[in-house]
């Protein structure tokens, strides 16, 4: 979940890290192989190519949350589409601060304002066809927007264009019950190259906002509801063989795609493979002999391999970049005795992050320990910690003063000898769980008794964790997820996560449930203003109100080991989407 804003632009923050976690980028001291250079990757695109041919061959742990681009949400997915759809807009294709910057795709240029932000104008390219051969309208555009945030059956991504779009009078029902030809009145096309929106507030960031994948035009006879994700209709240079869920994607050439339409995909191979719910370790060997050539979660490789590949002979294959993310708790604010705060900043004391940290990969391949939630990538990061820890002599966990910190929280919320709840990680995702069994003991050493429950990565959100029936049912109060900025400012990270109205039956990412009315406020009031230092400004202060709810729990700001294959080109970083590499025109020699 990640992106950027209406000028070129990038996140001074993001800049800076990258320069940090490349430092002598693309030098192979200490290395005797004959890549690139370990974290050439991170500011430059490496191995270029405009060799054409071959199969791409990818991996997952799991599975899609959905590979349709109007119900998904997962940083990869959002990144993996643009192979197969075209958005607004979208991120260059290259690495480091360059990535950050948001680019026309199916729009020829970036969005024209006016009513000081609260209408927006694009004019759409011509000669963009589907893989059927029919051309792309801007109504293909409305519908794509209306079917992904107005209809109930799909609800895995964000809603932000429900939220701020003018709505019907009455209410606009969305299109699968709504049967008029007209459909949502605030988003207007004119004729077929031109498409407007008209908000309820202004929106200084819409240019960000649309480069989401949920703006990928979906013709409305081809609309098959839920089954899309079965039947995806292509505008990008690849279309979707074949998506068998669990098991595997298949993508060839959309012979009706043309390069004059496009001046950003390269579509370098012939095929793209990916499969799915592969063993995590095993991805890695596999990586590591030459017979995968990425994996497209973006995670890094898993512990046992880190010794691996930072060998000699392996180094100058491998990127360490400061990803974007934050892996961090929620703590459900509806489950007890976790609706307490005094509960919740038990819990903030109690955790041991160094634990978690190492758990999770130690400095180098987890993070560095985190104590807010806006990580240092993103514009608005002020650097505070509310609830402080220090660490015992002789590393054997954190000291008695900060867990005698815990107990004292303990007694104010009225669990004087602790209290019993659940902790949720991503069954697929080894470093998570390792990460939920550290925190597991930390927690005891307070009296807090968590039990571990585990389920897969593509069912996560929308089964499990994202469903407050579910969560409040079975008792889940303390959920482990990682998140990266829709977009790199606080607004682009903040929102879906602690914004009342992230809030969803099914497949939401506020997953402590925190409806704050001063939070709401203050990001409703953020994304309205133009003034972006005022913005950048009132991110920092509603980052400290967060934390003030200690309703979320910061671990770590994540890093990874990444591996680039030897025979893989046009290989570099993408911040823009969570500090992985960007498969858009990836190629193989």
């Amino acid at each position: 979940m990640n992106k950027t804003r209406p000028i070129a632009v990038f996140a001074a923050g993001v800049a800076a890290a990258a320069l940090l976690s490349a430092c002598g980028g693309g030098d192979e001291s200490g290395s005797s192989g004959s890549g690139p250079g370990y974290n050439a990757g991170v500011n430059e695109v490496v191995n270029k190519s405009d060799k054409k041919g071959g199969t791409l061959k990818l991996a997952s742990s799991d599975d899609w949350d959905s590979p349709d681009p109007g119900d998904t949400y997962y940083a990869f997915s959002q990144a993996f589409a643009r192979l197969y759809g075209r958005g607004l807009t979208t991120f260059k294709p290259a690495a480091g601060k360059e990535s950050l910057e948001v680019v026309p795709d199916l729009a020829t240029d970036l969005g024209t304002p006016s009513e000081g932000g609260k209408t927006w104008t694009y004019k759409l390219r011509t000669g963009v066809k589907f893989d059927d051969g029919t051309t792309v309208t801007s109504k293909d555009v409305k519908y794509a927007v209306e079917r992904s945030n107005y209809t109930k059956e799909l609800q895995l991504g964000p809603k932000y264009f429900k939220q701020y779009l003018v709505d019907n009078k009455p209410a606009y029902k969305g299109p699968y019950d709504d049967k008029s030809d007209e459909g949502l009145k605030s988003i207007e096309t004119p004729d077929d190259q031109t498409i407007v929106f008209h908000l309820n507030t202004p929106f200084s960031e819409f240019d960000y906002l649309v480069a989401m994948s949920q703006t990928m035009p979906v013709p409305k006879a081809k609309d098959t509801g839920l089954k899309y994700a079965n039947s995806i209709v292509s505008s990008g240079p690849y279309k979707v063989d074949n998506y068998t869920r669990g098991k595997s994607m298949t993508l060839s050439r959309n012979t009706h795609w043309n390069q004059s339409t496009d001046p950003l995909r390269k579509a370098l191979p012939d095929k793209i493979e990916v499969q799915l719910k592969q063993n995590a370790d095993d991805i890695d060997q596999r990586l590591l002999a030459g017979t995968l050539d990425m994996d497209i979660s973006g995670v890094g490789v898993q512990a046992g391999t880190q010794p691996k590949v930072l060998a000699d002979n392996q180094k100058p294959y491998v990127d360490n970049p400061v990803q974007g993310f934050l892996r961090f708790m929620s703590l459900n604010v509806h489950v007890k005795p976790l609706d307490n705060v005094h509960c919740r900043i038990a819990v903030q004391y109690a955790t041991d992050k160094v634990a978690a940290q190492t758990a999770y990969g130690g400095p180098l391949a987890g993070g560095d320990v985190a104590t807010t939630v806006l990580p240092p990538t993103v514009d608005g990061y002020t650097k505070f910690d509310l609830y402080p820890q220090k660490q015992a002599e002789g590393g054997n966990g954190l000291d008695d003063a900060t867990l005698a910190k815990a107990k004292e929280e303990l007694k104010a919320c009225g669990q004087p000898n602790g209290f019993s709840t659940k902790i949720s990680a991503r069954s697929d995702r080894p470093k998570e769980v390792a990460m939920a069994q550290a925190i597991q003991q930390s927690l005891a050493k307070v009296g807090i008794k968590v039990d571990i429950v585990q389920w897969p990565a593509g069912d996560y959100f929308n089964k499990y964790v994202g469903v407050p029936d579910y969560v409040h049912k079975h008792g889940v109060g303390m959920m482990i997820m990682a998140w990266a900025a829709d977009w790199p400012t606080g607004y682009g990270f903040l929102a879906q996560i602690v914004h009342g109205d992230a809030i969803k039956p099914s497949g939401g990412t506020n997953l402590a449930e925190l409806d704050d009315p001063a939070i709401n406020k203050g990001l409703d009031d953020a994304i309205a203003n133009t003034d972006k230092a005022a913005r950048t400004k009132a991110y920092g202060e509603i980052d400290k109100m967060v934390m003030q709810s200690a309703a979320e729990v910061p671990l770590i700001y994540a890093k990874a080991l990444m591996y680039r294959p030897k025979r893989v080109t046009n290989v570099g970083i993408t911040y823009s989407y969570g500090g992985m590499y960007d498969y858009l025109n990836m190629g193989v020699e």
